[in-house]
Parts: structure tokens; C-alpha cells; sequence
């Protein structure tokens, strides 16, 4: 068969392609189809950050792919450990960008943070990441990277394997709900990370149509909603996405969510001094926790520069947590992590240079 290698104008990334794309690529230029398969599990399964590491494929081929093809692979720029074994990473983009990923770690749990928009559009008023631009959003790959490399610190730094996802990073998931949505794909497929759907979240701010869609097309992972406040008035003034999206609409698009995919929702909920956290708020949260099975993650916050929001005192939080623990609502307290370092979304990112990769 004649060879075909035509001069290349510019390289694709490989992992942008479709995998028949890939095998007709390969048959092409006079390789077997399955040489397709074969780069497809070197690249996610094997997590190959180079052509050259695909050690089972002929050299000719591997200098193909490389004639044609780059890996825009997700290094690590920067890491910050904290006194508490949380590990937060400024991850570097192929362009020069800047994200953000956190390794905390629990007793019975190791959870990856991961970040799925260089900035955000949201401007949340407590958010770090809220102050700044959105740039773009990160494709499947990039996304994938995060957690190939918070596993690898994982297991370097702990001994031990990498066991739940949250997409709770910079930027908001149903912002780029295609490229989530195929990086979860990636991550529990078996030719990917093979990783449990139940031990993933996407955490949103709540955008009403997209949790819909979640449901409509049948996403396996769960679902959190950073809640914040448990009234109109005050999400408005810390979430100006409420205006949008009130908290009647998340209802109808929770219930609607719930019905079709029987799953639990998570509501996530920062205590902040004077602002959310009396028993009236309590009230205001139980209530919101009998729309559908639910269980509430009160959150203590990581202050940032930007913001004036304080934790609420420690009499208080427990406080708020015994109203809804009495009242059957299955409720957490989620310690801060990371005190000592930049541990708050945004804040290690922002410090970063962002000048274009060479």
C-alpha cells in the first residue's frame, strides 16, 4: 500500500481526534487498524505523556504520530503541602494558562479537586476564582491530566490509591458540560482510569437547565450544589447567578433530576459569620432539604483577600449543625483544609505566571 505522509501544516492534539478517526489515520499511511487501539490505551490508560514512551509500537509508527500529532499533556507548575497532608497544585497548560488542583486527604478517603475552566464567569463574592476572567474552558483531556496527576502525588506521598473526584475547582462544570462530561467518560472508562461513577461529584452553582440535561442524558456521577444561602435575597447577593437561576427553579430542576435518576443531592453550604449562620437560617436550609433526598455539607471557609467573609464561631457552627442533625437531616461538617497554604479556589493560580508556554 502506498504510504501517505504529507507535509503537516499543524499538529493536532491526538487526544482531540475521535478513535475512528485515529484508526483510519493508522490505515492510511499503511498500519493496521488495531495500531488505533493500541495508542488509544497508551494514551489514557497508560496515561503516556510522550509518543516515545509507547514502547510496544514500531519506531517508524511513533515517529508518525509524532510528525503529525502532539499530547497536550497538563504538567505540575508549582505544589503547596500543607501541615494537614493537603496538596495543592498550580497545574500548567499547554498554552501557558494556569489551573488549579487539590489532593485532600481523609481517613477513609483520598479525594482529588480539579479544576474545569482556566477563571470563571460567575463572580461569586466569596470565591477567589470568582475575581477572576474566565480565559477558556478546559477540554477532556485537560481535565483527565488533573487527576492522572493528583493520583500520581497520591500514591507517591501516601502509599495509597486515589478514591473520589470532585469537580469543585476553578470554574463551573455545567459551564462546559461537553468536556465534563467526556472526562468523565474517560476517568470510569476501562480503558481509562477505571474509576467507580459513585465516586465522582460535579459540584455546580446551580444552573437549572443543565442539571436537567445531566438527567436527560444520564451522566453516572453525583450531583452537588454549592448552595451558600438558603433564601433568594441572600444568594443574590453572594451569587449573582441566582438571579437566573432562584431557588425555585433548582427545586423543579432537582426533583426533576432526582425522579429520573434516583441519586441523592448534595447541598453544600459555607457558614459564614453574620450572614448565614443563625437557626432562622437552619430553618430557612431545613426546609430547602425536603424538597428531595438530600444530604448538607456545612463547610468552613478558607478567607480570601478579595472578600471580607469570615467563618462563623465554633459555638454557632455547631450550633447550626445540631438544628438540622435533630431534625433527620443527614448533615456533615467539613473542616477547612489547608489553612496554612493557598488552599482556597484561586488563590495559588493567581500567584502564577501566565506567560505562554515556549
Amino acid at each position: 500500500m502506498m504510504m501517505l505522509d504529507l507535509p503537516v501544516i499543524s499538529k493536532r492534539d491526538i487526544r482531540k481526534i475521535s478513535s475512528d478517526e485515529l484508526k483510519a489515520f493508522m490505515v492510511q499511511n499503511g498500519e493496521k487498524p488495531f495500531r488505533a487501539k493500541q495508542v488509544s490505551e497508551w494514551l489514557w490508560k497508560n496515561t503516556a505523556g510522550t509518543f516515545e514512551e509507547m514502547n510496544n509500537i514500531s519506531l517508524a509508527t511513533r515517529e508518525l504520530l509524532a510528525r503529525h500529532f502532539v499530547i497536550n499533556g497538563v504538567q505540575v507548575q508549582n505544589q503547596q503541602v500543607s501541615n494537614d497532608g493537603t496538596i495543592k497544585s498550580a497545574f500548567r497548560l499547554f498554552d501557558g494558562n494556569i489551573v488549579e488542583g487539590v489532593l485532600i486527604p481523609h481517613d477513609t478517603r483520598m479525594t482529588a479537586c480539579i479544576s474545569s475552566q482556566v477563571g470563571c464567569s460567575l463572580t461569586c463574592k466569596f470565591c477567589a476564582t470568582g475575581y477572576m476572567d474566565r480565559k477558556r474552558n478546559l477540554d477532556a483531556a485537560e481535565i483527565y491530566d488533573q487527576v492522572v496527576r493528583i493520583r500520581e502525588q497520591c500514591e507517591a506521598q501516601y502509599g495509597t490509591p486515589l478514591t473520589n473526584i470532585v469537580y469543585m475547582g476553578m470554574g463551573e462544570p455545567l459551564l462546559n458540560y461537553a468536556n465534563v462530561v467526556k472526562s468523565i467518560e474517560r476517568i470510569t472508562a476501562p480503558d481509562g482510569l477505571n474509576m467507580a461513577p459513585r465516586r465522582i461529584t460535579i459540584s455546580t452553582a446551580g444552573i437549572a437547565k443543565m442539571i436537567k440535561k445531566l438527567a436527560d442524558d444520564g451522566v453516572k456521577a453525583n450531583l452537588a450544589l454549592s448552595l451558600h444561602a438558603p433564601n433568594d435575597t441572600k444568594r443574590n447577593e453572594i451569587m449573582p447567578i441566582n438571579e437566573a437561576n432562584s431557588l425555585a427553579a433548582l427545586e423543579e430542576a432537582l426533583k426533576y433530576y432526582h425522579q429520573a435518576t434516583g441519586r441523592k443531592v448534595t447541598y453544600e453550604y459555607i457558614v459564614f459569620e453574620s450572614f448565614n449562620d443563625t437557626l432562622q437560617d437552619a430553618e430557612e436550609l431545613f426546609q430547602i432539604s425536603k424538597w428531595l433526598p438530600c444530604k448538607v455539607n456545612l463547610i468552613e471557609y478558607n478567607p480570601i483577600e478579595n472578600a471580607d467573609y469570615r467563618n462563623t464561631g465554633e459555638a454557632k457552627l455547631l450550633a447550626f449543625h445540631k438544628y438540622l442533625a435533630d431534625r433527620g437531616v443527614q448533615t456533615n461538617l467539613r473542616r477547612s483544609r489547608g489553612k496554612d497554604i493557598d488552599a482556597a479556589c484561586g488563590q495559588l493560580a493567581v500567584k502564577q505566571p501566565q506567560e505562554p508556554a515556549a
